[in-house]
């Protein structure tokens, strides 16, 4: 949907989003009673483990599915089964689902390409989750403990500052969608940083977005390394 500000296309974008679920559960009734049959279908979910630590859906659609069978699989892991199951289980198209561009479908083609990407709309790609999805769900990171850790492990390629700035933009979208967790469908245990079954995560689901006192200690600490 196109909706001339960005607020505005946001709003139809959800808008659009919870309508294809409404409509899914509509049909997952009724396609059995159509087919002459008793009970209802159901609905499943297509939102991976990344997508769902950064909160990158939308809340009442794919967070409200009955069952989502890759909810605590990564996005990494989908595309390398896909590849695999391209050569070895006889599905060659699947690799075409592989090789293109990740989107949620929610805005117009431009001139025949795709407009809109998870990972730029995102601003972090679905390998970069992947690592800051372990760093906090299995070693308990919070933003100072990650960058320091990240600042490490990306030294060679980024400055202090560089992994300052993505560290805490993780922070802030995971902290202002970690309301969503609370409405996650439920999924299968594929992945040490799956967030299902949230019930036994204790950690609040509201946070200060802007982690002021965490942010001004990764911020010295980055300043510190590029001076030293």
């Amino acid at each position: 949907m196109d909706g001339g500000t960005h607020a505005e296309n946001l709003a139809l974008q959800n808008i659009q989003a919870r309508m294809r679920m409404v409509v899914a559960f509509l049909l997952a009734q009724l396609l059995p009673w159509a087919r002459g049959k008793s009970g209802f279908l159901l609905v499943l979910g297509s939102a991976n483990v990344d997508e769902c630590l950064r909160g990158y859906m939308t809340k009442y659609d794919c967070s409200s599915a009955d069952i989502n069978p890759i909810g605590g699989i990564s996005k990494s892991d989908i595309r390398a089964f896909l590849g695999w199951a391209a050569s070895h289980l006889g599905y060659p198209t699947l690799a075409d689902v592989e090789r293109a561009p990740p989107t949620a479908e929610l805005e117009p083609l431009r001139e025949g390409q795709v407009a809109q990407t998870d990972e730029e709309d995102m601003g972090m790609t679905y390998d970069d989750l992947t690592q800051y999805g372990r760093l906090r769900k299995v070693h308990r990171c919070g933003p100072v403990s990650m960058f320091r850790v990240l600042a490490q492990a990306w030294g060679a390629a980024l400055s202090p500052a560089q992994v300052a700035e993505k560290v805490k933009r993780f922070f802030f979208y995971y902290a202002a969608n970690r309301h969503k967790a609370t409405t996650l469908t439920p999924s299968y245990h594929a992945e040490s940083y799956s967030p299902d079954d949230n019930r036994f995560d204790h950690r609040q689901f509201l946070y200060n977005v802007t982690w002021p006192w965490q942010f001004r200690r990764v911020d010295t600490l980055a300043a510190e390394m590029e001076g030293g």
